[in-house]
């Protein structure tokens, strides 16, 4: 299972080229994003195919030395349960 990076974008399509899993996080302004989305389709729910992909982003806004705000809810409860990634969250 292998993630494309696009910018402000994270997803995985399946062989017809559909996307079946993605997070979006645009930019609200200089070097801050805003997770805002979180999709997994059906097919795969409940093999933790969300989780990796908020990994994967947060891994990626790190790197990118980003700040993050969260809008999704699901990035807000992930947020909340992996505090290693508190140094990216943009403090108010």
């Amino acid at each position: 299972m292998e993630f494309k990076h696009e910018s402000n974008r994270i997803y995985m399509d399946n062989e017809q080229g559909r996307t079946i899993a993605e997070v979006t996080f645009p930019e609200v302004k200089d070097g801050v994003v805003d997770i805002n989305h979180t999709f997994v389709d059906e097919s795969l729910r409940g093999q933790g195919i969300a989780g990796k992909l908020m990994k994967e982003a947060a891994e990626q806004l790190r790197k990118e030395n980003k700040k993050v705000i969260l809008t999704c809810p699901y990035a807000i409860g992930w947020f909340d349960k992996n505090k290693e990634y508190d140094d990216i969250l943009e403090k108010k």
